[in-house]
This record gives structure tokens, sequence and C-alpha cells, in this order.
């Protein structure tokens, strides 16, 4: 039954016409009630609080500048949707790659710092919603990797090639898992059968996270060649400012390939198409950035990469407040 319904996702054209757009996962105002909207809302602050509180305890300025730079590669890497299997796409998450390189509690501010800049100034998926958004990615999508990355180093050992398979195993968890709860959501929400929510969400997602252990696999590898002491126990989160500069330059080098991003829809999308309540989804109460796009560039193409720099250098910007402000704390 699972594979039939992923086929048929698989195989159904919809969303066309998108193919200078990056494609959204998030999930968009009116695919939630406002109860199951509110729950999330109250978990996704409480955890991240906790680790806004540990990473203050625990990370120093040297860290800071990691994280952003972390950030930035993430926000622009969800840009470039890879085609899956027939007429669906999916793209990098990067809960699993934050949770290695810098721990789990940084990692969620990481994912918390991109979830909210792309809710609030590209209006990618709603602000209603945002709570469980930010549940599934930056809380649900980085706590299962953590945990499998750590069991799987611990039965691989320390060495290079067990940091390259806890890599892969641990993002290919974080994409199923944070899709079985999007999928629980929806389900408490009334927007779709648990029966079919669930699988349907499940079964293309495990397709999807295939692609995304693939690239955290390489990065890491890319990663522990170029800057082995980025992953020793003592060094964790530590990255000289050559590395930093490098980052960054990848993440605006990302965000300008944004055009060159499969036109298909993404997981949510096809499955919201398939089980018929694709037109529940709201429109945004506001319009920055829609859609990837920066408003009055004619050529979409150069549109989508303006919007995606920006988006870079808005990421970076706020980082380099957050570390701005920690030098200046008693």
């Amino acid at each position: 039954m699972v594979y039939s319904l992923v086929e048929k996702i698989c195989n159904k054209e919809v969303f066309r016409g998108m193919f200078f757009s990056p494609v959204t996962m998030h999930i968009p105002d009116g695919f939630l009630s406002l109860t199951v909207s509110l729950v999330y809302w109250l978990l996704a602050v409480l955890v991240i609080g906790a680790a806004l509180r540990r990473v203050n305890r625990d990370l120093g300025e040297r860290q800071v500048p990691l994280m952003g730079v972390l950030a930035a590669a993430i926000f622009a890497g969800q840009m470039l949707n890879f085609t899956v299997i027939g007429g669906t796409s999916g793209h990098l998450l990067g809960a699993a790659l934050a949770a290695v390189v810098v721990g789990p509690w940084a990692a969620v501010l990481v994912m918390a710092c991109v979830v909210g800049v792309q809710a609030l100034i590209f209006q990618d998926g709603g602000l209603v919603v945002m709570g469980a958004n930010l549940f599934n990615m930056a809380v649900v999508g980085v706590a299962s990797a953590y945990v499998v990355f750590t069991l799987v180093r611990r039965l691989a050992g320390a060495r290079r090639r067990g940091l390259i398979a806890g890599g892969f195993a641990a993002a290919w968890v974080s994409i199923v898992v944070s899709a079985l709860s999007a999928g629980l959501q929806l389900s408490l929400s009334g927007t779709s059968p648990a029966n079919l929510a669930i699988p349907a969400m499940a079964g293309i997602h495990a397709l999807i996270g295939i692609g995304e252990g693939l690239i955290t696999a390489g990065a890491l590898a890319f990663l522990s060649a170029a800057r082995p002491g980025l992953f020793e126990p003592e060094k964790t989160g530590r990255a000289d400012r050559g590395m930093l500069l490098a980052g960054g330059l990848a993440a605006v080098l990302l965000a300008a390939l944004s055009p060159l991003a499969s036109s298909h829809p993404d997981g949510l999308e096809a499955v919201a198409e398939r089980l018929g309540f694709h037109e529940a989804a709201r429109e945004p109460l506001y319009s920055l950035i829609p859609d990837y796009l920066l408003p009055g560039v004619q050529n979409e193409a150069l549109a989508t990469v303006l919007a995606g720099v920006i988006g870079v250098f808005i990421v970076l910007g706020l980082w380099r407040l957050a570390g701005l402000r920690r030098q200046t704390q008693p």
C-alpha cells in the first residue's frame, strides 16, 4: 500500500511552471489547526530557550562565527532542490550536518535561525504554524540526527569512515523522523487521516533522505579532510578565519546556483496534492521576498540569485550581531 502510494506521488506532475523558484518543504498556514499550531509553538519555544541557555553557558565567542557560516550554508543549500524520482524533488535539511559540526544545542539555534529567516523574510512556511516547522526541523531533526550519529560513531569508532557513515545515517533518519512528525501534525489537525498522511510522508521522504545522506556525508568527508581538528572533542565548533571565509563564499555560491534547482514539487507538496488537501494552504499575511524571488527584478533567474544572496547575508548578519552582543556582555 505504501509503495503504491509513493509510486503515484512520484509519477504525478503538479505545481508546474516553477523552474526558477526553489520549492518549499515547509508547512504553510492552513495545513494545521490553531490548537496544534499553538501546542507546537510552545514546545519549540521551550526547547529553543533551553538551547540558548546551554549555548550561552558552554560555548564561547569563537564558536559563534562558525554557527553563522553554517546557518548561511544550510539556508543556501535548502534552495537547491534535487530530483528524487519521477516528478518529486527534495533538498538539504541540514539538521544532521549542524548537529555533527557544532553539537546538538548549537544546531537547534542554527536551524531555528534558518527556519525563522525563511518564514519571516521569504514567506517560506506559515507564521501561525512556524512553531511546528521549528519543532520538526530544529528540534526533531537535530535530536534524531544526533542520537543516530552518536550510536554509529560508538559502533564504528572515531575513525573517518565512522564520521562519514554516521553522518549519512543521521541525515537519513533526520529526514524521515521529521517527515513522520509533520505527518502526525497533519493527522492531529484533521487535515488528513493518520493512516494516509504518515505513511505517505514517510515513504517519499525515505527516498529524499538518501539524497540528504549523500550530501551530508560528502560535506563531512570534505570538512574532515580540510580541517580534521574540527571534529576533535576538545576543538568542536572551532574554525580559523580562512575556513570561515571559505564557508561564507561557499554559501554565496550555493545561493547563486539556486536557479538550477529542480522544478518538481517536494515531498510535502506532492503528498498534499495526492491526498487532496493542498488547497487548504493560505496566502501569507504579508509579502517581502515571496518564493525567493526579489520583487522588481524581471528576470526570474536573477531574482532568485539576488534573493538567495540577500538571505545569506541576512543570516550572517544576525549571527554577527549575536557575536557582538556576546562580546559586550560582562
